[in-house]
């Protein structure tokens, strides 16, 4: 999916140009953590950029915003109860509420039962995966429904102890998420009224099949395009017209509860991690119809926290429980990497910098190169939440020249436009 472009001249001595740029989905315009936008501020005035607004009345959960020109959106609960939501870039207030269904497995163990995943925006509809698997198409101006399925009931679907957490892909005309199970672990649906195009089933041997927490990505390798998506027991690339089976990857999920990082891809390699086994990366080949993944490297300490990588030219920029890193994609040579408090957390790029949300709710902006580690501004939202044993766990979203900051039932938005200091 392509982001809205605009260019916002501003116009006064000294100050540049601002590209400004939607985020109309899970990790943005590409789903890669990464935007196009420029114009921003490159360092933080001491407590942060200028706050515009807090949203106290969020509801529970993780989900981040999708943000499409005036407007976001996003998933929450009240107790049971999970709906959508969409309201005002401007100042934060309510525009529509549309209920969706209950909250997955609320009996978790470790219990943070919540809306978990990110709504995608297409166009004039959105699309959300609720935590219990209620699958729905909203219309984007009033909130109504178009169609609606739960991949549980309907595929046979099978989540993992913290319910689904998947953000849908919608790739053309078609829709692509995870019911898990191992008669539909993957299906493809007609985004307009939700028929099945075609399932795909994964097995591991007498294991479960569970569509663990990541969001499918899309690449093309040797003429055949595929998803490649995170599951409980391994990566894995499917055929995106057929849904055939092409290749799969176990190291990286080896040991490992929850899978949660979405992939980061790129011509051919596959980057995926998790927290009990490590940071892999492999080359995936499919001439002659024979697809294979190959190991490139595999090492227990590189990134691989739940809050993601971005990938940034030829570097992969993450974090550890301990560190922020960079490391060479391609090779996994570890460039720099960093000790700092509460270092574990989810990161988005924008502008030649690092926007790092961690799990203790500390915000840090961090310049993107490999030559070392330069901070260049950390705050604390104000008036957090009491999370208990809960964490931050929501990513950062940078859209139009604003910086929003989720954290269960509250939302913050900064201004982040180089200009608006100037």
């Amino acid at each position: 999916m392509k982001a809205r472009w605009s260019l916002l001249t501003v116009l006064g001595l000294g100050c540049s140009l601002l590209l400004a740029a939607d985020w109309p989905q899970w990790r943005g315009p590409e789903r890669t953590g990464v935007s196009e936008e420029t114009g921003l501020l490159q360092q933080w005035p001491e407590g942060g950029p200028k706050l515009l607004w807090q949203a106290k009345d969020m509801g529970y959960g993780y989900s981040t915003p999708a943000v499409v020109g005036d407007r976001l959106y996003l998933l929450s609960n009240e107790g049971e109860n999970e709906f959508v939501q969409a309201r005002q870039v401007q100042d934060g207030k309510q525009l529509w509420s549309t209920p969706i269904g209950k909250v997955g497995h609320p009996d978790q163990k470790p219990p943070y039962p919540g809306a978990r995943s990110t709504p995608t925006v297409d166009g004039d509809a959105l699309y959300a995966l609720g935590s219990d698997g209620d699958l729905v198409c909203l219309d984007l101006e009033s909130g109504k429904p178009r169609w609606s399925k739960n991949v549980r009931t309907e595929y046979g679907g099978q989540y993992g102890e913290w319910a689904y957490s998947e953000s849908p892909l919608i790739d053309g005309d078609v829709l692509v998420c995870t019911p898990g199970g191992r008669e539909a672990t993957l299906v493809a649906l007609d985004k307009t009224d939700g028929k099945l195009i075609w399932k795909c089933p994964v097995s591991f041997g007498n294991e479960p099949t569970e569509a663990a927490y990541a969001s499918i990505m899309v690449m093309e390798v040797d003429g055949v395009r595929q998803y490649v998506q995170f599951l409980n027991k391994a990566v894995v690339g499917v055929e995106t017209k057929s849904g055939k089976l092409l290749w799969q990857y176990e190291r990286t999920a080896e040991g490992s509860p929850a899978n949660i990082p979405t992939p980061v891809v790129r011509e051919g390699y596959v980057y995926t991690a998790a927290s009990r086994s490590g940071g892999g990366l492999v080359q995936v080949s499919a001439a002659n119809g024979a697809a294979k993944a190959e190991e490139v490297y595999f090492k227990p300490d590189l990134p691989k926290n739940i809050g993601g990588s971005v990938l940034v030219g030829d570097y992969l920029y993450g974090t550890t429980s301990q560190s922020v890193m960079c490391v060479e994609f391609t090779t996994g040579e570890v460039k720099w990497q960093q000790r700092v408090p509460q270092a574990a957390s989810s990161v988005c790029y924008a502008d030649g910098c690092l926007y790092l949300h961690s799990e203790a709710g500390e915000v840090s902006l961090v310049k993107a190169t490999p030559e070392g580690y330069q901070e260049l501004g950390r705050f604390t939202p104000a008036e957090g939440p009491d999370r208990g044993s809960s964490k931050a766990w929501a990513y950062p979203v940078v859209a139009n020249g604003r910086l929003y900051i989720r954290d269960l039932g509250s939302l913050w938005c900064y201004d982040i436009r180089a200009q608006s200091a100037e």
